[in-house]
């Protein structure tokens, strides 16, 4: 695979590697920007928007306070309709479980729905160690596994590839794994979809066992739901005779009126659109209609520490939408594979750290790869305050302190290479502590300003050297407001 995620350099390095090549730029400008107007357009005509938007919040929030009681009420609603509830803590239960069950099957190929969650625990690879080989059958995702590549983007995971590129890579690996592509196959959208149709449409056919994950989880039928637009999602929850789906815990709403919300808000800020043209629910199994078994996955991995966080825990309020990416100037310019995690970008920058710790280097970057512009909060559909975690993230990374890991409180050290930006803070707080000093401090810069270089001398010139230091006015704020008694001497 390209692209590994654990054990890729920190953000600033990746990112300084993704900026230098202007066919991803220019890819992912062009994408962001369509993707970006066209939500604008599909909100605006919601009169309601900010009421269903604090409502969602509120939906989350609540339930989060409660999910213990939510999850035990799914578990008996799943196993009422005919479902098989598994509980997992991480990644390694999580992919366990699912390849038991495909080996109970005497199964060797599962068909997948788009999922994030299966992404996150490395499903795929997973199965494959076991010898089962797992179908992507999202065309995004589709385009991203022929290509041996990682996703950079939570709804459209292939949005670095070009059309040119998607056709090279259909060309020359669907022959590899099933169907190969038509003869002459060029680079038009229709001729493109129309392979992916004819290479999916067998492995549909032939697949006896699903894999998926939900958009939500409705707690009071053990209802599961997922959201898309291609149909694939819809061909691989009815026609394997088994089905498994993977979700994380955070995906649950307690009834379906709380459902209604989402299901206005969701479409509109991930794909521009008034609703899904596929949505799909299913409760346990029905004799004669779709899957015989199915079997329910419930994934942890880090969510119950980072809901033991009161700052961080609103990062699992997240649907998923893609909203915070399409807005992010440093997700435009750097892409998704520089976060090092199938959550890229703002989003990911504070759900990363919180599920997998800030103990590695890729980690501890994250919560810096932000100009902290506030774009991603003002689209969030579910008011998510990604500049708070983030700046509580920062503090977590260079001062260290109590967090929960692994549902134990611990104590984390200090990341290292902040050593020169906690002095500085402490320094910082001292002289806001003291008064005197500031005011003589201020002064002491004002009449020295000429003297002031350009740029930051030891670790302070990786700040200034892509930024201009700001000018040091003529006189401190306090002794202009003392001389002019508050702006009234300067009134004309």
């Amino acid at each position: 695979m390209s692209g590994t995620f654990v054990g890729m350099p920190a953000f600033p390095k990746a990112a300084h590697e993704a900026v230098n090549n202007p066919t991803l730029r220019g890819n992912l400008r062009h994408a962001t920007h369509t993707i970006r107007a066209k939500r604008a357009g599909a909100v605006a005509e919601v009169s309601d928007w900010a009421e269903l938007r604090e409502a969602g919040k509120r939906i989350k929030d609540q339930t989060l306070r409660h999910l213990d009681r939510y999850l035990l009420q799914l578990e008996e609603s799943v196993t009422a309709a005919g479902g098989t509830v598994h509980w997992a803590a991480d990644a390694d239960e999580a992919n366990r479980i699912v390849a038991d069950l495909v080996r109970a099957t005497g199964e060797t190929e599962v068909v997948k729905v788009k999922s994030m969650a299966t992404q996150e625990i490395g499903l795929n690879e997973a199965l494959e160690a076991e010898g089962i080989r797992a179908y992507e059958t999202d065309l995004a995702e589709l385009i991203v596994q022929l290509g041996q590549d990682r996703p950079s983007h939570i709804l459209v995971p292939a949005i670095h590839r070009n059309r040119g590129e998607i056709r090279d890579i259909f060309r020359r690996e669907m022959g590899e794994w099933g169907r190969p592509a038509p003869e002459g196959l060029s680079d038009t959208p229709a001729e493109l979809a129309e392979a992916a149709r004819l290479h999916l449409r067998e492995k549909f056919l032939r697949a006896k066992v699903g894999v998926s994950g939900a958009n939500f989880m409705v707690a009071e039928t053990g209802t599961m739901v997922v959201v898309e637009s291609e149909g694939n999602g819809r061909m691989c929850l009815t026609l394997p005779e088994t089905l498994i789906t993977v979700v994380g815990i955070e995906k649950i709403v307690p009834t379906w009126q709380d459902l209604e919300v989402f299901l206005q808000t969701l479409p509109r800020s991930s794909t521009a659109e008034r609703m899904n043209p596929y949505t799909s629910t299913w409760t346990g199994t029905t004799d004669g209609d779709g899957p015989r078994a199915f079997h329910l996955v419930l994934l942890d991995n880090g969510r119950t520490d980072t809901l033991a966080d009161e700052v961080g825990r609103q990062a699992l309020r997240c649907i998923r939408c893609s909203a915070c990416l399409n807005v992010c100037p440093v997700y435009e310019r750097a892409g998704g594979h520089a976060y090092g995690s199938v959550y890229p970008g703002p989003i990911g920058a504070i759900l990363s750290p919180q599920l997998r710790g800030t103990a590695s280097e890729i980690d501890a970057s994250l919560p810096y790869a932000s100009s902290l512009c506030g774009a991603c909060y003002e689209v969030c559909p579910v008011a998510i305050d990604i500049p708070e975690v983030l700046v509580h993230l920062r503090e977590r990374v260079v001062e260290g302190g109590e967090a929960v890991r692994n549902g134990n409180k611990v104590v984390l050290k200090p990341a290292k290479g902040h050593a020169a930006e906690r002095a500085a803070m402490r320094a910082a707080r001292w002289a806001f502590s003291h008064p005197a000093a500031l005011r003589t401090g201020q002064r002491l810069a004002s009449r020295s300003r000429r003297l002031h270089p350009r740029t930051l001398p030891g670790p302070g010139r990786a700040w200034s050297g892509t930024r201009d230091l700001p000018a040091v006015p003529a006189e401190p704020f306090r002794d202009w407001w003392q001389r002019t008694g508050g702006g009234k001497g300067d009134a004309k």
